[in-house]
């Protein structure tokens, strides 16, 4: 596999903004490369210990005072990237971290690209390729149950459980090589059974590890919960009092809410995506028949459905309207109980937005449908060991293997094609784990990675 340096620019020394632009306490400028010291030493560093924090002064290469900082300096390899790096913290805002940005440009550093630090690491052996994604992940993380499965992706649960099964590929080829090696021998050293019984071992391993993607897309995006019922029936109300906080604009016009509102509440067991839609009605309104659209396609994804209504007959209303367009579990909710004494039918729930009655009965009952979900059964946060596939270039890449294990399995059963060819298969599959690991120098496998990260890591 090819070094940081290898690479086109890998010689650079770049530079990013690692902190969020804008007001702030403190924002970090991130160096690294071979040059990361002497471009710190040019702007006035000229007593710097490793991992230690050291005060200076800060100045232009041109002589112009900066800034009153902190730097840090990691030596290689000990770094996040393998390299040296440098990190110097100045003073918040808009001005003085352009400025220090500007005068590293100065000194001699290039502009990282998005997720170069990172990059970097992976190609000088810091982390493989999957821990990468889980930095990503961690950054981009809505959900603590998705925060705490990339910070066990990003301590190399999956990439170990990927390990073992690549491992388990080469274990077979070698099997296969064996009786390869001793033809003269009834049936080779090596029974075909046992050889048939391993790599079906070996894809029932990869089809449950894929088979776990749909769980972590719940725990990254949350159980689809959707709010439906017709204009006027509470339902922005309810979304803004289910949250805590006013999302959605709330009128007493018909047809305010003309496309769908998104957002996640954090809960335990299983976060929650809460969707509040277009009012369900007839309508001459081109925007708010785009917007009860929208509605339906919500409603076909939904795996629960809050059908609301002000009183009994808008609430059986809503749920015969819902029928034919969802298959999620559907919960009716009485949205104004504060007013309207009616007694509720079987298990329906009322809630007041309101005065908050029946809140805390709602999300119960909508956690418990959330368990209770035929496709979401068993789903918790992850715990121990329990590895994940968080991405779609994991399924894709365990797809491939799985395909290939199941290829190979199919002709050494029948014995349509010699073992050689059989084994063809294993060795794809192999290359298919390897690509996932980043064991297989793939830039383009790189490029799709690193694109969506975000500068200065």
């Amino acid at each position: 596999m090819v070094t940081a340096r290898q690479l086109p620019g890998g010689d650079d020394t770049i530079v990013a903004l690692a902190t969020a632009a804008g007001r702030g306490a403190i924002a970090v400028i991130r160096l690294s490369g071979a040059r990361a010291i002497s471009i710190a030493r040019a702007l006035g560093a000229s007593d710097l210990s490793p991992r230690r924090a050291t005060r200076v002064a800060l100045s232009h290469p041109d002589g112009d005072p900066l800034d009153d900082a902190l730097i840090t300096w990691f030596a290689a390899p000990r770094s996040y990237t393998g390299d040296d790096v440098v990190e110097i913290s100045t003073h918040g805002g808009h001005v003085v971290p352009a400025l220090v940005l500007a005068a590293c440009v100065a000194a001699g550093a290039r502009l990282a690209t998005p997720g170069e630090f990172t990059r970097r690491a992976v190609l000088n052996g810091r982390m493989d390729l999957v821990q990468a994604e889980a930095v990503a992940d961690l950054i981009d993380a809505r959900t603590t149950a998705m925060q705490r499965q990339a910070l066990a992706q990003l301590d190399g649960g999956l990439s170990r459980r990927l390990l073992a099964l690549r491992d388990e590929v080469i274990h077979l080829e070698a099997l296969i090589a064996y009786d390869i090696d001793f033809p003269e021998e009834d049936d080779g050293p090596i029974s075909p059974a046992r050889i048939k019984h391993a790599a079906e071992s070996l894809r029932d391993a990869l089809r449950a590890l894929i088979n776990t993607a749909p769980r972590a897309a719940v725990l990254r995006d949350g159980v689809l919960v959707v709010i439906a019922g017709p204009p006027n029936a509470g339902k922005s109300s309810l979304f803004n009092a289910l949250l805590g906080e006013s999302r959605a604009l709330v009128t007493p016009i018909a047809g305010t809410t003309r496309d769908a509102i998104e957002a996640v509440l954090d809960r335990a067991p299983l976060p929650l995506r809460f969707v509040d839609t277009a009012g369900l009605r007839d309508t001459d309104d081109e925007i708010e028949r785009l917007g009860i659209e929208v509605s339906a396609r919500y409603l076909a994804q939904a795996q629960i459905v809050l059908a609301c209504g002000s009183h009994l007959d808008e609430i059986a209303a809503t749920c015969d309207a819902i029928a034919q367009r969802t298959v999620g579990t559907v919960i009716s909710v009485h949205t104004k109980a504060d007013l309207d004494t009616a007694e509720a039918d079987g298990e329906m729930m009322r809630v007041s937005a309101e005065t908050g009655e029946g809140l805390r009965a709602l999300l119960d009952a909508i956690d418990r449908a959330a368990a209770a979900n035929s496709g979401l059964n068993a789903l918790s946060l992850p715990a121990g060991d329990a590895v994940l596939v968080t991405r779609e270039r994991h399924r894709v890449g365990l797809s491939a293997a799985y395909d290939e294990l199941t290829e190979f399995v199919s002709m050494w059963e029948s014995g349509a094609l010699p073992a050689p060819v059989a084994a063809v298969h294993l060795y794809a599959a192999r290359e298919s784990l390897s690509d996932l690991i980043g064991i297989v120098d793939t830039e383009d496998v790189l490029d799709r990675v690193f694109r969506e990260f975000c500068i200065g890591k």
